[in-house]
């Protein structure tokens, strides 16, 4: 069947729909009630029951008060004790109306059920006197018919039974002394059946000041009073007392206030049957019956909380679990046409606030909330929190009025009304408007959270309790979700933490981090952090060496693999050539010079559609890490639970751009050439490979990527150095070519194969030469000769410009040439220890003369060597391996090494190098570094 709204099935009482209450309607006053002034709901009978739900407290209440004054038994002394606006007014009135016997049972509503469950048919009208705490002061007597009334005890005896009644307690009135227990249990059985009502008796006490004496008495002797009577109560079997007494300090008031309190309770403690009324699901009915008259349609009403129920289980993730219970469909039902979620918050939330008063409170709001929807022509299914009309002036008020100062502006910019964000939100994007997604999400946030307390542990709403309240049936959760998404993007007073949202007077600590992250530029602020990132996430790895945005002059032209991390503005995109563009820059010249080197060069490149995200990120980190900043120096002022939450983000955020950092520097870029049927190499051109995600680090993904594309290689096979050699260097005759220039070739010209390191050519070389089957090698050469050439065997491969890798046909020519030239004369040494033998010539070094004396020993020695800038490391550690080795191998031995450096330009070295060399020589301890003009 077609849902209707509320409107069309729960109509409001004629004072709720005219919006003509008063405040005061809502304040049961006893007194105007035995006075007859008080409005037709409260002090009508009939009308007071019909709008009256008679609580499972109540009931069992009345029961005893029936059965007290029909003389079957019940509590002589019932004390009611609940918190600011917990019904005991209502209650006490209850009892007034029933005990008073103005009206037949028959005609109240919910009485004649309590009369048939007690066995009484007809109940005896009683005597009653009321006592109204907040009527009556100590200095000022009453006169009554030119009777000066002074004390409680004289207005009691007056109210039951006039002169008469009176005149049994004129002595202890006049003189202010209780006239003790004897004289009350006399004046109740004479006048019984009795009903005694002391509503705010603890205002009226904690008048007295001690040591005083007021014409109503003293302090003492009206305690002394309130336990003679509760005494006589007692006794006398049709007489009754209820007496309601604070729970909240804010009633108790005063020091004297705490005193009386402590004191009645400790004398109603005796004989009082202690009562406190309205359970929170009671007082749904309690809200609706005053508000609204008996619904008749109750096929509609059950058919809208039915939809609400299955509106709830068929999205069970995004509810609470206690939606998904059977007996929710009951408190919808209970509840109807106001959503349970609203009396939730309010007796569970709200009722916490100093001076809210629960049930008072609830329906003050609620009438003017309902007024308002009625007059829009509200058309929701049951007014739900989302549904709050907190753009109304009256309601607004009334909602803050409990709250602190400063929530004006909360609800005016960010909650409700025509200026605020919500709205703006919903009117531009149809699809949140069509349901007011943003303002019914906000709304209920408020409901949720207003009322939190700063130093509570867990403060506001959870998500599933804001779409509880938010999200009707017919709509789709998922549009609430991206509202309060929106939201914590654009409202300047709502907070989250812990999954929780809550609204503040104070902005935001995330609307804070909104407004910092726009002081941050991007050349001088997030470039910098990006750098930082960079080099804490990339490991030197296979690379001799990282440069992120080093300008093409620093960045060194030799045999070292180089990562060259272009700066963000650098962006690389499918279609586009920026990035390459300027990596061709650093690629071709460093500063103003040609580099040589370029097939040692790899780059790395931000990808343009991840850059935006990544420098948002960034200054969001940076804002974060500016208010820790600033807590810590105490230019602003946090609570503790502000500060964990922006530690916590400023992880998050942080973590967060590491991970985005390795993102969008995601694009490598390699030069290659390719060689052309003509075979000679074409245009310079580029392969872009993108890197996957993946558990590795990031260099170490670079370095996987370079290897399975085959840009760079690791390990080298002869076959293909054989291959290379033929193509470019064994021509026109030449069978030889130094490992030097070989290496600089490989290096300098990106046609050939890009080699991880020099290590990776020397064991290809040596495999060649071990098999036998490729080439040779030769520790240099003589006009014609090879010297030290090997063939076939193990051999330790040195990369300099004497060493020589020999085309295998050269080679082997070679050594047969060796073989066929040795010298006919020469024999080898048989049979004696010094090489000598008659008849055979030494083979080797000259023969020793024995009677030649022995050479002294030579002590010192000391060499020089000029060594290739290019490959001076290499050199170094041949020379370290083949000479410095051999002569500390000796105990004893001391040797120093010294390097002596000498550097010339043309044009000068620029500052950048200077520093650099200066700064690196200091932290090596360098004797001498200095620079000059010559």
């Amino acid at each position: 069947m077609q849902l209707k709204p509320w409107n069309e099935i729960a109509i409001p009482h004629s004072d709720v729909l005219k919006g003509t209450f008063q405040d005061a309607e809502f304040v049961a006053d006893l007194s105007r009630v035995r006075e007859g002034t008080a409005g037709p709901e409260y002090s009508d009978p009939i009308q007071f029951f019909e709008r009256t739900f008679i609580t499972e407290g109540m009931r069992l209440l009345m029961d005893g008060v029936v059965r007290r004054l029909d003389g079957r038994g019940g509590d002589p002394v019932i004390q009611l004790q609940t918190a600011f606006g917990g019904g005991k007014t209502h209650t006490i009135l209850a009892v007034y109306h029933l005990a008073s016997g103005k009206t037949a049972p028959a005609e109240l509503r919910g009485v004649s059920r309590i009369l048939d469950d007690a066995g009484i048919s007809d109940l005896p009208k009683a005597r009653t006197a009321v006592i109204d705490g907040n009527r009556h002061a100590p200095s000022q007597p009453l006169n009554r018919e030119g009777i000066t009334i002074n004390c409680l005890w004289g207005e009691i005896a007056y109210q039951i039974g006039g002169e008469s009644a009176y005149s049994m307690v004129a002595e202890s009135d006049a003189n202010g002394t209780s006239p003790g227990k004897e004289v009350l249990t006399r004046l109740l059985e004479k006048y019984a059946p009795v009903v005694i009502l002391m509503d705010e008796l603890v205002a009226y006490l904690r008048q007295f000041q001690e040591g005083k004496t007021f014409p109503a008495g003293t302090f003492d002797s009206n305690l002394s009073f309130i336990q003679a009577l509760t005494e006589a109560m007692t006794a006398v079997p049709k007489a009754v007392l209820l007496a309601s007494l604070p729970e909240s300090d804010t009633e108790m008031g005063s020091v004297m206030g705490k005193k009386s309190l402590a004191t009645l309770e400790k004398y109603f403690g005796r004989v009082q049957a202690l009562w406190k009324p309205v359970a929170t699901d009671e007082a749904f009915e309690i809200v609706r019956r005053r508000l609204f008259r008996p619904i008749s349609d109750t096929d509609s009403m059950e058919a809208v909380c039915r939809a609400f129920a299955d509106h709830y289980t068929g999205n069970a993730d995004s509810f609470p679990i206690e939606t998904l219970e059977a007996d929710y469909l009951r408190r919808l039902k209970q509840a109807y046409p106001i959503h349970p979620e609203i009396f939730s918050r309010l007796y569970e939330d709200w009722s916490t606030l100093d001076g809210f008063q629960r049930t008072r409170g609830v329906l003050k709001l609620m009438a003017k909330v309902i007024y308002r929807l009625w007059k829009d022509g509200n058309r929701d299914y049951m007014i739900t929190p989302g549904a709050l009309p907190l753009y109304d002036v009256d309601i607004k008020n009334e909602s803050i009025y409990y709250l602190p100062q400063g929530w004006d502006p909360v609800i005016d910019r960010d909650i409700d009304g025509d200026r605020a964000q919500t709205t703006s939100i919903d009117t531009k994007d149809p699809r949140m408007g069509a349901v007011q997604a943003a303002r019914r999400t906000a709304r209920t946030i408020f409901l949720g959270s207003a009322p939190s307390v700063r130093g509570q542990m867990v403060r506001g709403v959870d998500d599933k309790r804001i779409l509880l309240g938010a999200s009707p049936p017919g709509t789709q959760t998922s549009v609430f979700k991206d509202a309060l998404n929106r939201l914590m993007d654009r409202l300047h007073y709502l907070n989250i933490a812990e999954g929780r949202y809550w609204f503040d007077v104070r902005p935001s600590l995330r609307r804070e981090m909104e407004e910092r992250k726009r002081r941050f530029k991007k050349k001088n602020d997030v470039y910098p952090e990006i750098r930082a990132r960079l080099n804490r996430i990339l490991t030197k790895g296979c690379f001799g060496g990282i440069h992120i945005f080093t300008p093409s002059g620093d960045i060194p032209d030799d045999f070292d693999l180089r990562l060259i991390i272009l700066p963000p503005d650098c962006l690389h995109e499918k279609r586009g050539r920026y990035a390459i563009d300027e990596a061709q820059k650093i690629l071709t010249g460093r500063g103003e010079q040609p580099r040589q080197h370029q097939n040692r060069m790899i780059f790395l490149a931000p990808d343009s559609d991840s850059l935006p995200r990544l420098a948002d990120q960034v200054r969001t980190f940076l804002a974060w890490k500016s208010i820790l900043d600033d807590v810590e120096n105490m230019k602003i002022n946090l609570d503790v639970m502000q500060i964990n939450q922006v530690k916590k983000q400023l992880d998050s955020s942080g973590s967060g751009l590491n991970r985005m950092t390795s993102e969008c520097y995601r694009w490598l870029l390699c030069p290659v050439q390719s060689i052309g049927n003509d075979n000679k190499p074409k245009k310079l051109d580029w392969e872009c490979f993108s890197l996957n995600g993946n558990d590795k680090g990031m260099t170490a993904k670079i370095e996987a990527k370079l290897l399975a594309e085959e840009i760079l290689v690791k390990e080298w096979s002869p076959i293909h150095l054989e291959g290379l050699l033929k193509q470019w260097f064994w021509k026109n005759n030449k069978t030889e070519i130094n490992t030097l220039t070989l290496w600089q070739n490989m290096s300098d010209y990106l046609y050939m194969p890009r080699l991880l390191d020099a290590p990776v050519l020397q064991r290809a070389i040596s495999s060649g030469v071990r098999s036998g089957d490729y080439f040779g090698y030769a520790d240099g050469k003589n006009v014609e000769d090879y010297k030290g050439l090997k063939l076939g065997q193990s051999v330790r491969v040195v990369i300099d410009n004497k060493s020589l890798i020999v085309e295998l046909g050269a080679a082997k020519a070679d050594i047969l040439k060796k073989e066929a030239d040795k010298e006919p004369g020469t024999v080898e040494t048989e049979g004696r220890t010094d090489g000598t033998e008659t008849g055979k010539p030494y083979k080797g070094s000259k023969i020793p003369d024995k009677d030649e004396p022995a050479e002294k020993k030579k002590t010192r020695f000391y060499g020089t060597v000029r060594l290739d800038p290019h490959t001076g490391r290499m050199d170094f550690d041949q020379i370290y391996d083949e000479v410095i080795s051999q002569l500390i191998s000796k105990a004893g031995s001391r040797v120093d090494l010294r390097l002596d450096i000498e550097a010339r330009h043309k044009e000068g070295f620029t500052d950048n190098v200077q520093r650099a060399v200066r700064e690196n020589a200091k932290a090596l301890e360098f004797d001498s570094a200095e620079f000059e003009r010559k």
